[in-house]
């Protein structure tokens, strides 16, 4: 394989806290590289580095001469007045091409990448759009490497899976970091760990992540045999000293020098290894006997004229853990609220248990000031913590989830996403809950946390309602699934792989009707003709295009379904009006069409 792009000895801090030191590793052709470590290792700003948006304080890179390379950020960012058409447009505008051939890739792309309007502003598409749309702006130069940053955070389940098949099939190498477990193993052939407990700063195996994972810990076991090995040793050495060993002769001057350099190597050892350390997580319950804490029975909602779900019955229990599914706009924030007592049904009725206590995760993080410190959104009143019964200092509280001291008069917005959703986990803890309703809890966090956050859910004693892109979180936590489909249809799953067989069942039986309706339609064409009344020379030529513009129309209401899913146009009263009535003329048009073809074919029986 020809080495792409390689980095030696590449070192980078921040005031006093370094992020990374000694970095060296190549990419290579045919690799698909994941790049995984603990919240504050530096993988974002390491991939600035690679990009070449970032300097580093030490080190150099060198890359492949005429090396095309795409970086694809955590945020991203579009001008407001630009449309996904210009977006993709403009990243050609330094290429060399004919604007024939320009306007055939920007097309290409938009079909690619799954965009129904080339005119919509980017400004207001959703996030897992905005992530396609700039994926495809990096695309649409053809990189030999590309760098993708957290790709998965704002995609719904769907857009995940078409990212893991847009990477499966790519010519070109890639690194992605990602904290989705499953991505990792279904997408990746070499894993990447950036954290101080290795020596030399990271560890890189060839192979999925689950084969990455048996060889960590085989290297951890190992590093952990070799600190007590070494403790022994000084423990020995120690002994000797203090026996008043004297450094007269060459023999005591190497042993002394040799037990000052192992007591050395046990401090790093000691030190490296503490960096396995994470967050602490215990969810206070109420202890609630009660069997039923919420039950619905054939609650029904609509937004914007569109039926979100509807005679939808299920019943939450103590030690329940339901996951939500469905794609983006399907409706589950909306069903998260009407659990919390936040909106009422349109039909149906949806009932709580005496006293409930409810505490949401706000997968928006509102409950965070980004002005107020960490000090005060951790312990907003004094600089004590009560936390079961017992007082704890802000300083210890603030080490529980891995926030060092002189973190504690920083901003909130200038903290990481992850250690934002930490601080919001802190502040559940405190509080005492029979029902949690957890609102993509995971976005950002990394997955050691994530670990932690599904053991302290399966502990819970109270109930779990869980939205999360996270399918290794659904698999492992969840007792039942339900899933949304968008259209009012809702279900019951086991796991995670039976929902996904449910719906890919559901979109082939579709396809199947829509296909079997265009046969019945022109069944009668490869018939013997009758010596009836013949069509005109018009009737002839709208026979011969009905097909074509069937289609064309039952396309037009996949578009128009399709954007009504985007959480932005169900923002907006105007634009979803205007889908809805796209919509409905649609669909007047396509049985129109089929029943003038029903009579075409008819006559010409």
């Amino acid at each position: 394989m020809e080495l792409l792009l390689s980095c030696e000895s590449l070192t980078k801090s921040f005031g006093a806290h370094a992020l990374f030191q000694g970095i060296s590793m190549g990419l290579f052709e045919g690799e698909r590289t994941g790049l995984i470590g603990p919240n504050g290792a530096g993988k974002s700003t390491f991939m600035k580095i690679l990009a070449g948006q970032e300097r580093c304080d030490s080190g150099k890179i060198v890359s492949r001469r005429g090396l095309r390379m795409g970086f694809v950020a955590q945020q991203d960012a579009f001008e407001e007045d630009e449309t996904v058409e210009s977006v993709l447009a403009g990243a050609l505008a330094g290429d060399h091409i004919e604007e024939r051939e320009r306007l055939a890739q920007v097309s290409m792309m938009l079909g690619r990448m799954g965009f129904a309007r080339r005119d919509q502003l980017a400004s207001t598409l959703s996030g897992g759009w905005r992530k396609r749309l700039a994926i495809g702006r990096e695309l649409i130069h053809k990189p030999d490497l590309l760098l993708l940053d957290e790709p998965t955070n704002h995609l719904d389940l769907e857009g995940i899976e078409w990212l893991e098949d847009l990477l499966a099939d790519a010519p070109f190498a890639f690194v992605v970091v990602t904290h989705d477990r499953y991505f990792l193993e279904n997408v990746t052939n070499r894993v990447v760990e950036l954290n101080a407990a290795y020596p030399e700063g990271n560890f890189s195996t060839n192979g999925t992540y689950s084969q990455f994972l048996e060889r960590r810990e085989e290297f951890l076991t190992g590093q952990a045999s070799l600190q007590a090995s070494i403790a022994g040793k000084v423990r020995r050495e120690i002994e000797w000293l203090h026996r008043g060993a004297k450094a007269r002769t060459t023999k005591a001057k190497g042993r002394i020098e040799e037990a000052g350099r192992l007591i050395g190597e046990l401090a790093e050892l000691k030190a490296r290894n503490a960096y396995g350390r994470t967050i602490e997580i215990d969810f206070a319950a109420t202890q609630r006997q009660t069997r039923k804490l919420i039950a619905a029975k054939g609650i029904e909602k609509t937004l914007g004229g569109r039926t979100l779900f509807k005679n939808l019955s299920f019943v939450l229990s103590p030690g329940m853990k339901l996951g939500l599914l469905g794609p983006n706009g399907c409706g589950k924030t909306t069903l998260l609220r009407l659990m919390a007592g936040q909106l009422e049904p349109d039909r149906g009725e949806i009932k709580s248990a005496e006293g409930l206590r409810v505490v949401l995760f706000d997968q928006h993080r509102q409950q965070l000031d980004p002005n107020q410190s960490l000090r005060e959104a951790l312990s907003p009143r004094s600089e004590i913590v009560i936390f079961q019964d017992k007082p704890m200092h802000i300083s210890s509280w603030a080490k529980k989830f891995l926030f060092r001291t002189e973190q504690l008069d920083l901003a909130v917005g200038q903290l990481s996403g992850g250690e934002q959703a930490r601080i919001l986990i802190a502040k559940l803890m405190l509080q005492p809950a029979d029902l949690l309703i957890l609102d993509e809890p995971t976005n950002d966090l990394d997955i050691p946390s994530l670990e932690v956050l599904e053991d302290s859910l399966e502990e819970f004693p109270g109930a779990v309602v869980l939205v999360t892109h996270d399918r290794h979180m659904l698999d492992r936590m969840c007792t039942q699934l339900l899933g949304l489909d968008g259209l009012g249809g809702a279900g019951l799953y086991a796991d995670y792989l039976q929902w996904e067989r449910a719906r890919d069942v559901a979109l082939e039986l579709a396809k199947e009707a829509q296909r079997a309706a265009r046969q019945q339609a022109k069944s009668s064409a490869d018939k013997p003709k009758s010596s009836g009344k013949r069509l005109t020379w018009n009737e002839q030529r709208e026979w011969e295009q009905m097909e074509a513009k069937v289609m064309a129309a039952e396309g037009e209401v996949e578009a128009c379904h399709q954007a009504m899913t985007d959480p932005a146009v169900l923002a907006d009263r105007n634009q979803l009006a205007e889908c809805c009535d796209r919509m409905r003329a649609a669909q007047e048009l396509v049985q129109k069409l089929y029943s003038r073809w029903e009579q075409l074919e008819t006559k010409q029986r």
